[in-house]
């Protein structure tokens, strides 16, 4: 038995064929890799049809590395990247581009949010603070911003949705993907009235939420594809849910840590819904399904940070050397303060107009100390994260690391290890975003889970380097408190 897996990042589009096991099938795949789309006043849009090609692409040659084996796939699985928003009008055609997490337009809107609402019980019921990336501060930019699409929408939905509804013509979302939305109460998996009074929309306009597969395709993909054609295809679900199940961390025992384009800390919760405990501030709590909760933070830098290093200061341009000196500056010793927001803040602070800077600059100054202080700084935040996560996590839990920034630079994954101060076990793959998708469409087909498995490679924290990192962490700490200021929460006066 085998299944098919999409994966549709930010970046790009993977298909994989996995066997029984979760095991990935050699040749049986298919990449196509894209960019979204910048602005000057902090957009960043992908184009829906644009992603159908990269997907479709993917599919077709992933079908083809796997030959006469597609005959065996019983199921498709699908990750698709959460909080995207897409507007579409009655006959179900995209009014805007896919408008996706790292967009910061919405954050005057979310703080106009944050000055009406008490934030706090908003968190508690949904899972998601008020911020730029989640609907309700997206669909109020929307409103002002281009009142003509938000007249004409008909339905308010994401990626994910809309991929489904082309393939299989069923317009449905999965509870994950509808619970990082920020429009979802998380004790009753429904949409929240509230929160929809306050976006200015219609339960009417949202998909229906439904776990259930649909059984096929429909035309002109049943005939594109036929090995795919009559068996269940299944909604997708949150690329962060799909990540922890693929890093095989099922459960409180693991917690599982990516590094890809932005990063993340999530540890699964055995949790069906209903009443639940309070998600600590700075967290969010999504769903995989109705019995098992998500809970972590995400950042909106990662691998993004090196790559604007890349781009913008003069470094070697030979990787190997590059890593070479990166690892060469001692820990800290490049007596500089970061504060890593290229792309606005995520957890914990949710403060979406933050931007990044660097403190302590000097003549002496270098590229390769600007890019160490700039990978720190993305650890010391991700340590912040991890300090609010191990309480939810089981006694003696393990972090396990995916994704390419850690598999592409040992220098940073050590840098990591060192900031969280806890050992991390590296992955094997780092596609566990396409994994953990084939994984769950298994699940489904009564196929157990694999077994946990060993780490091959586990990283030890230095506990010198460690601790002259929690006092790098206290100058950030000090650096965000005056650039960024406090963080508001609940209702406050509007000036």
């Amino acid at each position: 038995m085998l299944v098919v897996a999409l994966d549709v990042g930010t970046s790009s589009a993977r298909a994989r064929v996995f066997d029984a096991a979760g095991r990935a099938q050699a040749g049986a795949e298919g990449h196509v890799a894209y960019e979204p789309t910048t602005s000057a006043d902090g957009g960043v849009e992908l184009h829906p049809d644009a992603l159908m090609e990269a997907v479709a692409s993917a599919l077709d040659r992933c079908l083809a590395g796997a030959g006469a084996r597609a005959g065996d796939v019983a199921a498709v699985g699908v990750s698709v990247f959460w909080h995207s928003l897409l507007a579409l009008d009655g006959e179900g055609r995209p009014l805007t581009p896919v408008i996706t997490w790292a967009d910061t337009r919405a954050a005057a809107a979310a703080l106009a949010l944050r000055r009406e609402h008490d934030e706090r019980a908003i968190h508690a019921r949904t899972g998601a603070p008020l911020h730029s990336a989640f609907f309700p501060a997206k669909l109020r930019w929307l409103q002002r911003a281009r009142p003509e699409v938000f007249r004409r929408a008909a339905t308010w939905c994401g990626f994910g949705e809309y991929l489904q509804a082309q393939l299989t013509g069923a317009l449905s979302g999965s509870l994950s993907m509808a619970s990082g939305t920020g429009l979802v109460d998380q004790a009753r998996g429904r949409w929240d009235e509230m929160m929809m009074e306050a976006a200015g929309i219609a339960a009417s306009t949202l998909p229906r939420i439904d776990d259930t597969a649909t059984p096929g395709l429909r035309a002109p993909w049943a005939s594109r594809w036929p090995a795919l054609a009559r068996v269940p295809w299944h909604p997708a679900r949150g690329d962060g849910a799909c990540s922890n199940v693929g890093s095989d961390c099922w459960g409180p025992g693991r917690i599982a840590l990516n590094v890809g384009t932005s990063a993340a800390l999530r540890v699964v919760l055995p949790e069906p819904l209903g009443p639940h405990a309070a998600t600590p501030w700075g967290l969010w709590r999504y769903r995989i399904d109705s019995t098992r909760a998500l809970v972590g933070g995400a950042t909106s830098e990662g691998g993004n940070v090196p790559a604007w290093c890349r781009k913008v200061l003069a470094l070697p341009t030979d990787e190997a050397a590059l890593e070479q000196a990166i690892a060469a500056v001692p820990p800290d010793g490049h007596h500089l303060t970061a504060l890593p927001f290229f792309a606005g803040e995520r957890s914990p602070g949710w403060r979406p107009e933050a931007r990044a800077a660097v403190a302590g600059l000097s003549l002496d100054t270098g590229p390769v100390e600007m890019t160490r202080a700039l990978l720190e700084a993305v650890a010391f935040r991700l340590a912040e994260i991890y300090d609010r996560l191990r309480p939810l996590a089981a006694a003696g839990h393990l972090v396990m690391g995916s994704g390419g920034a850690l598999g592409h630079s040992s220098a940073w994954a050590q840098i990591i290890t060192d900031a969280l101060g806890v050992p991390i076990a590296l992955g094997t793959d780092a596609e566990a975003s396409a994994r953990g998708a084939a994984l769950l469409a298994l699940e489904a087909l009564g196929q157990p889970p694999p077994p946990e498995p060993v780490p091959a490679r586990v990283l030890q924290p230095d506990p010198a380097t460690h601790a002259r990192y929690r006092a790098a962490r206290s100058r950030q700490s000090r650096l965000y408190e005056s650039i960024v200021g406090n963080r508001i929460s609940g209702p406050v006066a509007t000036p």
